[in-house]
C-alpha cells in the first residue's frame, strides 16, 4: 500500500470585499457575520477540518483584525497531534508591499509550504457558503494525473456572465481546454446543454507544479498575480488542467435539496439571498447536518427568549432563526435572521431581514428587507426598509432589489 498523501490548506481570506459594502467597512469579507452566529469564514474552514486536513492556514490581509481573531479564539487544533488552523498575516517577505493578488499571496507565504513539505496544497476561498469534501476531490485529482484540478458546480447557462467558466476537452479525459472569464455565449454541457460548469474558486495542485506556476507568475509585469485569472489558465495551456464536477462530491448528511449548494456571496442581494435560505421548513441549505457541521465560536449567553411585553402585547416569531441572548417581547418576527445579543421592545416588527450582533429595535419600530450590521439602535418609532427615498437620504445603502443596509453602530431615529 502506497503512503498516503500529505496534504495542506490554504485559505484565501484577504479580499476586500467592496461590492459587500458597508459591511465590509470595518472588517475583511470572511469575517462578516452570516446565519446568525457565524461568519463566512466558518464554512471553508468546517468544510477543510470534517475532510480530514489537519494543517490549515487562512492568509490573511485587508482589516483582518477581527478575522484574526476569530480564527484564533475559535479554531483551536491539537498541537499533539500536529494539528492546526492558524491566521498568516501578510508578511512582506519578498519587500515592501502588500498582497497584489491571490497567486501573490502563495508567493509570499511560500515559507508555510517549505516548512510543511506537503505532497497536495488544497487552495480554497473564504468566502462561499457550500458544503463540500475535498478528500474526494483529492482523490479524483491524483487519479487523474493532473498538475492541477478546479472544483467546478453547475450554474444555469444565463448565469454564465457572472462566473469563470470551465470549457472541458470534448474526448472525456476530465481535462479542461479553456477557462473563460464571463463569457456572454458560452456551450452547454453535453449532458446538460442547459447548464454550465463554472469554477467553485476550489483548486488542488501537486505541490511542485503550484511552487513552480506561482514564482513563474510573480516574475511576469503584465499578470495580475490571480489564481483563477493567471494560474489556472497558465496550467490549462500546458495540458495540466483538470476538473472536478461537484455533482460527484457526496457529503454524508446531505439531501437531494442541498446537495450541491454553493453561493458566491459577494454582493448584498447575494448574501441576503443566501440567508433567506436557510428559513424555510426544508432549507435550500440545512445548518442541521450533523454528519457534516458547521462549527464557529460558542456564543457565551443565555438562551434565545419570547415574552409578551411591559403592557402584555404577545408577539411571535415566524419562519426565522434567533441566536443566543436574544430577548424579543412582544416583536412581530417573520423570515428573518437575528443574531447573538439582539434587543426587540413591543410593538417592533421585523420582516425579510438579517441582523447582525447586538442590535436593538425600539418600541413600534420597523425592519422590513434589510441588513442591521452589529450595534445598529432603532429608537422607538424608528424604520428602516420601510422608505426607500427617507433611507437613502439617510445615507443607508439600497440595493436595485430594494435591500436595505445600515453599517455597523448607527442609530436610526424617527
Amino acid at each position: 500500500m502506497s503512503a498516503r498523501k500529505k496534504i495542506f490548506g490554504i485559505i484565501l481570506a484577504g479580499g476586500e470585499g467592496k461590492r459587500l459594502m458597508p459591511l465590509t467597512a470595518d472588517r475583511a469579507k470572511p469575517a462578516v457575520p452570516f446565519g446568525g452566529q457565524y461568519r463566512l469564514i466558518d464554512f471553508a474552514i468546517s468544510n477543510l477540518i470534517n475532510s480530514g486536513l489537519r494543517q490549515i492556514v487562512v492568509l490573511t490581509q485587508y482589516k483582518s483584525h477581527s478575522l484574526d481573531r476569530h480564527v484564533t479564539q475559535n479554531w483551536r487544533m491539537s498541537a499533539l497531534l500536529d494539528s492546526y488552523v492558524t491566521s498568516v498575516p501578510a508578511q512582506q517577505r519578498l519587500g515592501k508591499r502588500w498582497f497584489s493578488g491571490s497567486a501573490d499571496a502563495i508567493l509570499q507565504s511560500m515559507n508555510l509550504i517549505v516548512d510543511e513539505k506537503p505532497d497536495i496544497v488544497v487552495v480554497i476561498g473564504a468566502d462561499h457558503v457550500y458544503r463540500m469534501d475535498f478528500q474526494q476531490m483529492v482523490d479524483a485529482h491524483i487519479a487523474s494525473g493532473a498538475a492541477a484540478t478546479v472544483a467546478g458546480i453547475r450554474q444555469p447557462l444565463a448565469l454564465a456572465s457572472q462566473f469563470g467558466v470551465i470549457d472541458a476537452e470534448p474526448d472525456g479525459s476530465g481535462r479542461i481546454r479553456a477557462f473563460l472569464e464571463k463569457p456572454a455565449d458560452p456551450e452547454g454541457l453535453p449532458d446538460s446543454p442547459h447548464e454550465v460548469l463554472v469554477s467553485m474558486g476550489n483548486y488542488v495542485f501537486n505541490t511542485d507544479a503550484l511552487v513552480a506556476a506561482v514564482a513563474a507568475d510573480g516574475e511576469l509585469t503584465d499578470s495580475n498575480h490571480d489564481m483563477g485569472g493567471d494560474i489556472i489558465p497558465y496550467f490549462v495551456s500546458r495540458g495540466e488542467a483538470a476538473y472536478y464536477d461537484m455533482k460527484l462530491n457526496d457529503v454524508p448528511g446531505s439531501s437531494p435539496r442541498d446537495r450541491s449548494y454553493w453561493r458566491d456571496v459577494g454582493t448584498i442581494d447575494s448574501f441576503f439571498d443566501a440567508n433567506m435560505d436557510l428559513i424555510s421548513t426544508l432549507p435550500i441549505f440545512n445548518l442541521y447536518n450533523t454528519a457534516w457541521p458547521i462549527r464557529t465560536q460558542t456564543v457565551n449567553a443565555p438562551p434565545a427568549k419570547f415574552v409578551r411585553d411591559a403592557v402584555g402585547r404577545i408577539g411571535n416569531a415566524i419562519d426565522s432563526i434567533v441566536s443566543p441572548g436574544s430577548v424579543l417581547s412582544g416583536t412581530h418576527l417573520e423570515r428573518s435572521v437575528i443574531g447573538p445579543g439582539t434587543l426587540a421592545a413591543g410593538g417592533a416588527t421585523i420582516t425579510d431581514s438579517v441582523l447582525f450582533d447586538g442590535v436593538l429595535v425600539g418600541q413600534g419600530a420597523r425592519v422590513h428587507r434589510a441588513v442591521l450590521d452589529k450595534s445598529v439602535i432603532l429608537e422607538d418609532g424608528a424604520t428602516v426598509g420601510v422608505d426607500r427615498e427617507r433611507d437613502l437620504e439617510r445615507g443607508f445603502t439600497v440595493t436595485d432589489s430594494g435591500i436595505t443596509v445600515v453599517g455597523k453602530g448607527f442609530r436610526v431615529g424617527r
